[in-house]
């Protein structure tokens, strides 16, 4: 009889220790949430008190401390921010976000030398984090480090769906005059990335490469000359149907030559060269799309008003014009990704 009350005793202290680590876990949980309306409200004290209220319940909780230390650096509270970050991305639970909000600080204070081993240690960790190569490649860019362009190649290759490499490497190879990659790369950001302000800037990027592409013969004579393989092919076929563009480069200009460019591409370099990007054209091309993806990709840049009356006058396209059906391109169209190898090497 005394076992049997014994053991009811010890059951029934188990279950309240149980329902008080449940309560606790409740309202860490519930305190954490306040703080992140504290932060949407731009209330920085008063979340702050939330988060370390949550924090005497669930002490060293990464999600937490991340939060607390954004915190900080929206304060402008540099020091304290970096301070909290050094100890999150030295645990073990440390993740990407983590090391992006320490390199958050050490942008907004200027500092370069802790800020490059920072990306380098979070790179050994996480080899294939897109965002980290992105940044990293960033931070060389603004300090006007050649570098920077092998950080997003890289992230590109580990990470084909994630799309601010893309953004980089189309700008970087726009400005550089490599005008073929910088086309390609731009077309695959806008399809990962297709509505924000970024895309915008993007389309205008890629529109403006194809005028320059056109109205400056040396940019398809550099990349015949000086190209590697794929980028020889790719101008090549570009080369042969700049008589299309006589009239000028517009929408519909550039639906039909780059229509030409794929049925000419998928009976020559196509075979020896594999590229996502031009497959998922062919894929709308052969489903009778491509016409309007062309216009969801120039349209709105060229002549809004034009773009607005081709859509009402193709109800039936309508929704492919606004890319809310077009094939994620970016998610697997990256140069690596078609083949598992870059084919410009």
């Amino acid at each position: 009889m005394k076992q049997i009350i014994f053991k009811l005793l010890f059951v029934s202290a188990l279950l309240i220790n149980v329902q008080s680590v449940f309560a606790q876990t409740e309202d860490a949980d519930a305190l954490h949430e306040t703080a992140r309306s504290f932060m949407r409200q731009g209330d920085y004290p008063n979340a702050l008190l939330a988060l370390d209220k949550a924090l005497t319940i669930k002490p060293g909780n990464v999600d937490l401390l991340k939060d607390k230390a954004f915190v900080y650096y929206l304060q402008r509270d540099f020091a304290n921010s970096i301070s909290l970050g050094k100890q999150i991305t030295a645990g073990p639970d440390a993740d990407v976000q983590s090391f992006q909000i320490l390199g958050l600080s050490y942008k907004a204070i200027g500092e370069t030398k802790e800020s490059d081993k920072m990306y380098k240690e979070a790179l050994k960790k996480f080899p294939s984090s897109g965002a980290m190569y992105s940044e990293y490649g960033e931070l060389l860019s603004e300090n006007n480090n050649p570098d920077a362009i092998k950080q997003w190649e890289k992230g590109i290759e580990a990470d084909p769906s994630y799309s601010g490499n893309y953004y980089f490497a189309c700008k970087y190879y726009a400005q550089k005059g490599n005008i073929i990659w910088g086309l390609l790369y731009a077309e695959i950001f806008v399809n990962i990335e297709s509505f924000s302000k970024r895309s915008d800037e993007i389309k205008n990027i890629l529109f403006g490469g194809y005028k320059k592409l056109f109205s400056d013969p040396t940019a398809l004579n550099n990349a015949k000359q000086n190209g590697n393989a794929f980028e020889k092919a790719v101008a090549t076929n570009l080369g042969k149907l700049t008589v299309l563009m006589n009239d000028g480069v517009s929408p519909e200009a550039l639906t039909a030559l780059r229509t030409r460019f794929i049925l000419n591409w998928y009976n020559g370099a196509g075979k020896q060269f594999p590229f996502h990007l031009f497959e998922n054209q062919r894929i709308l091309l052969q489903e009778g799309y491509f016409d309007a993806y062309n216009q969801w990709l120039f349209g709105t840049t060229e002549n809004l008003a034009a773009y607005d009356s081709w859509t009402k006058s193709h109800a039936e396209h309508r929704r492919i014009a606004g890319g809310r059906h077009l094939p994620r391109t970016g998610t697997r169209a990256s140069r690596f990704a078609a083949t598992g190898s870059c084919p410009c090497c």
